[in-house]
């Protein structure tokens, strides 16, 4: 979820232009659809039969270009944007961190954190890492995910349970799995994206607790912004999806709550300028 500036791979491309006329002919967006490239199988964001949370924002945006949505399916993970985005196959990936430097991003049309999932019926009280109440107890994290350094500064890497980074799926798959865990006392605790822990963990109703471990719209090593991608070069295309996120920012906030996303708020500044 780091990357370099996004403005050095801007320049560099605009050098290699060469001139107006060629960085105009860079900009070339399918009008007759909207060209969507998408994990086929990414609860609760991507799936294929449409029921997912990019999908259904997908769905508004189109609504609002007046085209219909097609989709290229392709798993997330190393070489996604490279096999997907960046060699035209669509225009835009619905969600993704942003200031990610293998593509160009948008502002963000929301703000979610990693959530520590644990049974409701135990009252572990932690509201955050570094809370007492979770000494002692094991708690699973994604290897090369930001909560194994939480996990660490917290000093807690002995109570730790490492999940591989990508078994058979991605981020969600380990994410189901860890909570899965969890309701079956496999382990104690679970530090999940929250997008995933929020939706899997809702799925076992009064079973499981989700406490989000940041808040506010300060700055954490935990909390991600996620906007939508497309490739450099293109300003207009971006302009156009930015424009379609600030006129819609409800309605994409009720479809991400349905899921059961934790959403946090987005700074005042980036909210309205991007910045």
């Amino acid at each position: 979820m780091r990357g370099a500036p996004v403005a050095c791979i801007v320049a560099c491309i605009a050098g290699l232009a060469g001139s107006a006329a060629v960085a105009q002919r860079v900009e070339v967006v399918d009008r007759s659809a909207l060209r969507v490239c998408a994990d086929p199988a990414a609860p609760p964001l991507s799936m294929r039969d449409g029921t997912g949370v990019e999908n259904r924002i997908a769905d508004l945006f189109a609504r609002d270009l007046g085209v219909p949505v097609t989709y290229v399916w392709f798993p997330t993970g190393i070489g996604f944007y490279r096999n997907t985005l960046n060699l035209r196959r669509c225009d835009i990936v619905m969600g993704t961190a942003t200031g990610a430097d293998i593509a160009q991003t948008t502002i963000p049309y929301y703000r979610s954190t990693y959530v520590l999932i644990t049974r409701a019926a135990e009252g572990i009280a932690a509201t955050s890492l570094a809370d007492p109440a979770l000494r002692g107890h094991s708690i699973g994290a994604q290897s090369g995910s930001p909560a194994i350094d939480a996990l660490a500064g917290a000093g807690l890497l002995d109570a730790m349970r490492a999940y591989p980074l990508t078994p058979d799926g991605g981020a969600e798959a380990v994410g189901q799995r860890m909570i899965d865990d969890v309701a079956a006392r496999r382990i104690d605790a679970a530090i999940v994206w929250g997008p995933i822990g929020g939706y899997f963990a809702g799925q076992r109703a009064g079973l499981l607790k989700v406490t989000p471990l940041a808040s506010g719209s300060e700055p954490s090593p935990l909390a991600f912004e996620i906007g939508m991608a497309v490739r450099f070069g293109e300003a207009r295309w971006r302009a156009r999806v930015e424009s379609f996120i600030r006129a819609n920012r409800p309605k994409i906030e009720a479809i991400l709550a349905e899921a059961q996303v934790p959403l946090l708020p987005l700074p005042p500044e980036t909210k309205e300028t991007g910045s």
